[in-house]
């Protein structure tokens, strides 16, 4: 599957400088925001696309205006298309395989840790939730063989890992079905 433009993702913990910033993004320079909105708990989350340029310029204005309410944030050139699909919760199933879970402490480390992890290895990211109803929390589930949901699960949470943010990861080898129709 081919890559697509960059990602920008800021993340504040506080919603009035949240909203603030993402119209600063929207000003500094040339992209086009994917979403806006207020997350748990009472944080606010921006994810942005365009050229890596654009994206850079716009995330620095977008810290600039949080400042002290920045909570992480990251810019990722060529995003794997399977990351915003599962955002959206766009993901198409078909099959069965080894289920890989990764949960992190920050929405924004979801977003590196499913991107690492689906450009690690063959696996189908089936849910990015990013925050809502999670006490500010993320996870992503991905599937696949075993093999691949190990070595994507290990990509994925080692991002988390460098920045403190990765709460827990697991593989579970041979799900029954009644787990994947939960997930869906």
């Amino acid at each position: 599957m081919a890559m697509i433009e960059t990602v920008g993702f800021l993340e504040l913990n506080s919603i009035a400088k949240g909203v603030e910033a993402a119209d600063g993004i929207l000003k500094a320079a040339q992209v086009e925001l994917t979403f806006a909105k207020p997350v748990c708990p009472g944080k606010y989350s921006i994810l942005f696309t365009g050229e890596v340029a654009a994206v850079k310029a716009s995330l620095d204005a977008g810290m600039a205006i949080g400042d002290s309410h920045v909570v992480d944030s990251t810019v990722i050139p060529r995003v794997h298309p399977q990351v915003i699909e599962a955002i959206n919760q766009a993901t198409e199933f078909h099959g069965r395989g080894a289920i890989g879970v990764m949960e992190f402490f920050s929405i924004t480390a979801a977003v590196y840790g499913a991107d690492a992890a689906v450009k690690a290895a063959n696996v189908t990211l089936l849910d990015v939730r990013l925050g809502m109803g999670l006490g500010g929390k993320s996870f992503v589930v991905m599937t696949g063989d075993v093999a691949s949901v190990k070595a994507s699960v290990e990509a994925g949470s080692a991002e988390g890992k460098r920045n403190g943010l990765l709460v827990s990861s697991v593989v579970i080898p041979s799900p029954r079905p009644e787990i994947f129709e939960s997930l869906m």
